[in-house]
């Protein structure tokens, strides 16, 4: 049930890093929500912006496991609270790696360790492309994609 995304961006690891953990870059390229956290291994954070509980809805959360700046972080990942009833006994894991190829960068995506019958599975399958593209959009652009919404 493991998912993996691979994208190659035309722009530099420091950059992505960047839109992966800035107020700015989270609010551009993942669904309007900013990461909050200190980064230490152990740590919470929390993706929080607009949704059910209004402008400060908790989307996801967790605890930081891996963080190199402009390399890579891992974390461990639940629902929201007002998104699944027993959002604490949903964890998974998203891992995220960046590395340099020619002029551009890969950015590799793992989404795993997910729990038989995990209710967020299939909006995860269908969000992370979504927000991975944006990513690439945002970096190589300073514009993101407009999904209609």
């Amino acid at each position: 049930m493991e998912l993996k995304y691979e994208v190659y961006i035309g722009a530099k690891p420091e950059d992505i890093w960047q839109n992966l953990i800035s107020p700015e870059g989270t609010k551009a390229t993942f669904f309007g929500t900013v990461l909050h956290s200190t980064f230490e291994i152990g740590a919470p954070y929390e993706y929080i912006g607009p949704g059910n509980d209004g402008d400060e809805t908790v989307h996801v959360y967790g605890k930081v496991l891996e963080f190199v700046p402009n390399e890579r972080m891992s974390y461990t990942e639940h629902p929201g609270p007002s998104y699944r009833e027993k959002h604490a006994e949903l964890e998974t894991r998203v891992s995220l790696t960046l590395e340099t190829v020619g002029n551009c960068t890969k950015l590799t995506l793992v989404n795993d360790q997910w729990p038989d019958n995990h209710p967020s599975y299939e909006n995860a399958k269908q969000s992370w492309p979504m927000i991975l593209s944006n990513i690439k959009t945002y970096a190589e652009t300073g514009k993101t994609l407009d999904f209609g919404w």
